[in-house]
């Protein structure tokens, strides 16, 4: 059995201020973070680089999108060089607002992750089903159509930088959250379909969070789940209760 390093992702959303992330960085910066646990703060890109500049050095800043190129005439829109140059070293992909509200597709999740890596910013996916999929008994089948885009255009080792999120859309700030048992089902299904679409290896070795209205109180138990290797957290990520999700484990 390969040890998966615990890591814990805050997404920020469309929130935020610059008084409100020095006073964020202030208090993670004098928490403990124990040293098996990677984090990463997910910022909106208007924050990056104040994020980046404030936040103690041994967690890491995403950006929460970009785009599928480098340069050109698509205005408003962010590239992987860009979120970099500011001090980002992950980006957040595929998240379900993007998928279910902006209507991306999986493939154009895809080519992102291809450029976000390329670019050498490391990749949080995001996967999950709606509500009415999950009641319909096909959130395998939904999870493993947006993993397949992806699967399809990255090679192997391109693996060892992706952190494959798993989050319900019915559990994304609703207060609804996945039971324990229900997102380990889901996690394991997930390693297992990875085992047969690309390797054991890869199986094994990639970290797959849970994400959908996480917080202090409901993260223990789930973090004790074997398939379970961390958080994407959301608005618990702007209170001081964070400190608790990263020392889930402990």
């Amino acid at each position: 059995m390969v040890s998966r390093t615990f890591w814990v992702g805050g997404n920020w959303k469309m929130n935020g201020s610059v008084a409100a992330i020095k006073d964020l960085a202030t208090t993670f910066n004098a928490g403990s973070s124990p040293s098996d646990v990677e984090v990463v703060i997910g910022a909106p890109f208007v924050y990056v680089h104040l994020l980046s500049e404030s936040l103690r050095k041994d967690w890491a800043v995403a950006g929460e999108n970009c785009y599928v190129e480098s340069s050109g005439a698509y205005t408003g829109e962010i590239s992987p060089e860009m979120l970099k140059d500011v001090g980002a070293q992950w980006v957040i992909l595929g998240h379900s607002e993007r998928r279910s509200i902006l209507g991306e597709s999986d493939d154009f999740t895809a080519q992102k992750c291809v450029k976000a890596l390329a670019a050498g910013l490391k990749v949080a996916l995001c996967v999950g089903e709606l509500l009415e999929e999950r009641e319909a008994g096909i959130t395998q089948q939904v999870v493993e159509r947006q993993l397949d885009a992806v699967i399809k255009v990255l090679k192997e080792e391109d693996w060892a930088n992706v952190v494959i999120a798993y989050e319900p859309v019915w559990a994304i700030g609703t207060g609804k959250v996945a039971t324990p048992d229900q997102a380990q089902e889901t996690h394991a299904a997930i390693r297992e379909y990875l085992k047969k679409a690309i390797s054991p290896k890869v199986a094994e070795e990639t970290r797959i969070a849970y994400g959908g209205s996480v917080n202090g109180k409901n993260c223990k138990d789930a973090a004790q789940k074997p398939d379970v290797d961390g958080f994407l957290v959301g608005g618990a990520s702007l209170k001081p209760e964070f400190l608790d999700i990263v020392n889930a484990t402990q």
